[in-house]
């Protein structure tokens, strides 16, 4: 049973992922140069996609662990979560001109986001086990990596690969 809800709740995730993301890439892939309006049209599908993944990772998490330190990761995770999105839109805006220094500049930026997510789910694998048994935290580690995955395949299906010019 509770695998069952837990794969629901995963698909209705990945759902809002493919409906979302897949507006903001377009938006971001649609303009060498954003205007204006559209960074604040792709600002507004960045956050409607950020509310909705915080809100069925929540949902998730909930329904398979009783578990209140969560809020103070997501917080943390949302942190990190806002350097990713700078860093996304900073690469729709530079996608046609890009240089090799921001190529450089991108890709050590875009590791060292990674790494700071690897680093505070780590961090928060004894703080849970205060709380939770070793193995509920074990779901929660599980639940989180599969979310944090979904959401990097989706971001890596719809933002286009570095124009190399050849």
């Amino acid at each position: 049973m509770l695998r069952k809800s837990f794969v629901v709740l995963l698909v209705i995730a990945s759902g809002l992922l493919l409906s979302n993301v897949a507006i903001s890439a377009q938006v971001a892939q649609s303009a060498p140069a954003p205007s204006p309006q559209s960074q604040a049209s792709l600002d507004q599908d960045i956050q409607l996609l950020r509310g909705d993944i915080r809100s069925q990772k929540k949902e998730i998490v909930a329904a398979n662990i009783n578990l209140t330190p969560d809020d103070q990761y997501a917080a943390e995770v949302d942190k990190i979560g806002d350097s990713r999105v700078a860093l996304i839109k900073e690469y729709a805006s530079s996608y046609n001109t890009m240089t090799d220094a921001q190529a450089n500049d991108f890709m050590k930026r875009a590791a060292a986001i990674d790494q700071q997510f690897i680093a505070t789910r780590s961090k928060y694998v004894p703080i849970f086990q205060k709380v939770i048994s070793a193995k509920k935290t074990a779901l929660w580690f599980q639940i989180d990596r599969r979310l944090d995955l979904l959401i990097n395949l989706q971001l890596a299906a719809n933002i286009p690969v570095v124009n190399t010019g050849q």
